[in-house]
């Protein structure tokens, strides 16, 4: 909440305020009145194309091209602050109108205006005091300093704003802060440059046709990048809930929907898979001795270190309450028994540290495995295979538990 952050709020809009009508006087003539219009009807259609997105602290970080800087060099704090105030209040009422503002929106708008009108006054005041410094420079000492002006305003704004997270607690290290202004790039401020030393030079000629062509481009790329960009972010969401409909949400491996999927695709590969059934012996008694909360932790223990043992293009789902699957692939029969083994034997000698009370209490247990190793896209379908597999570990659990029982269903 920026409520916490209002006197350094207040303290920035004033300042503006009084910036803006201490310096130089603003000629309110036709070129002015003229300027006004152009940048108070594109800010305002630019607005909602703006790219926001957030940092790993929640942050927002505008991904937008801003105007002011041209408008200050044009106009004058004074001129500014009177476009600022237009702009940012249309702004204000439109997410009012739209429903979409945020409950203290009017601490956003006024911390818009004061810095936006302080920092790119400051700017006004270096091209004065810089550019007759520059301007020997031949083709490109304009555009140095305009680019170095960006630099210093992305600079102070970034400081006012890691000032006001500090406040609201938003950001709360150094490490942090340094992040934050990690997230402006060097591309960012060269578009911004660029588009705001163009509308200088073209309201400094007083060339309407060309600063008007000018917003329409940003406006159409804008609108375009926007598009890609919302294009991505469904995308991203789609793929978020596919990802959580293909998960199971004790263990974060994959469930029984995605096994079936799988299976789809694998059973038309022709290569040879290993379909391992695996599961916990005497589950039922950890859940009557202990409760079921310590035996989703046994659960959650057991899937992790059948998932250590795993290369990325094998598979793991929870095919059932303690049960697990795995699909072994690129190994031979005897590679296939010898990593189940290997878990077999991680899983008896580790233990499983649960909450008993104020203490933390080991608590151990077993695993049994079925194997059945085969060629898919022959006889056998991989359905068929985790049949025998299931078979295969039934035999292990009725011949004392604690073991693993394979077979090859064919030579490899």
């Amino acid at each position: 909440m920026l409520l916490r952050a209002r006197p350094i709020i207040f303290a920035v809009f004033f300042l503006s305020i009084t910036v803006a009508f201490v310096s130089k006087p603003t000629f309110f003539d036709r070129p002015y009145m003229t300027a006004l219009l152009f940048y108070w009807l594109f800010s305002s259609l630019y607005s909602h194309l703006r790219v926001v997105d957030k940092t790993k602290n929640n942050i927002p970080v505008d991904y937008g091209i801003n105007y002011s800087l041209s408008f200050a060099l044009f106009a004058g704090p004074l001129g500014l602050l009177i476009f600022e105030t237009l702009f940012r209040l249309t702004e204000h009422m439109t997410k009012k109108y739209l429903k979409t503002a945020e409950s203290d929106e009017w601490l956003h708008t006024l911390y818009n205006i004061g810095s936006f009108v302080t920092f790119n006054s400051l700017a006004f005041a270096l091209y004065d005091f810089l550019h007759p410094l520059f301007r020997p420079i031949p083709f490109i000492g304009f555009w140095l300093l305009i680019f170095l002006l960006v630099i210093i305003v992305s600079f102070l704004t970034d400081c006012c704003l890691i000032m006001i997270f500090y406040i609201t607690g938003d950001i709360r290290t150094q490490r942090e802060a340094l992040d934050f202004i990690k997230t402006r790039s060097w591309t960012d401020m060269g578009k911004t440059a660029l588009t705001n030393g163009l509308l200088f030079l073209f309201l400094q000629e007083q060339r309407w046709d060309m600063l008007l062509s000018l917003f329409l481009l940003n406006y159409f790329v804008s609108r375009s990048f926007f598009s890609k960009s919302q294009s991505i972010q469904h995308k991203l969401e789609r793929d978020h809930f596919e990802r959580m409909a293909y998960t199971d949400f004790l263990t974060g491996v994959h469930n029984r929907a995605y096994m079936d999927q799988t299976i789809a695709k694998l059973n038309k590969t022709g290569e040879w898979i290993g379909v391992v059934v695996a599961d916990i012996d005497n589950f039922k008694a950890i859940n009557d001795t202990y409760n079921h909360a310590v035996g989703d932790e046994v659960i959650r223990h057991f899937a992790l270190t059948l998932k250590q043992f795993l290369n990325e293009d094998d598979f793991l789902f929870r095919s059932g309450g303690e049960e697990f699957t795995m699909f072994l692939r690129h190994r031979t029969f005897e590679e296939s028994v010898q990593l189940v083994e290997g878990i077999r034997e991680t899983v008896r000698h580790s233990t499983v540290l649960v909450d008993d009370g104020a203490a933390k209490r080991p608590v151990a247990y077993t695993s049994s495995f079925g194997l059945y190793f085969f060629q898919t896209g022959e006889a056998i379908s991989i359905e068929k295979a985790y049949v025998y597999a299931d078979h295969l570990l039934l035999h292990s659990k009725e011949s004392g538990k604690n073991k693993v029982s394979a077979q090859c269903g064919g030579v490899a």
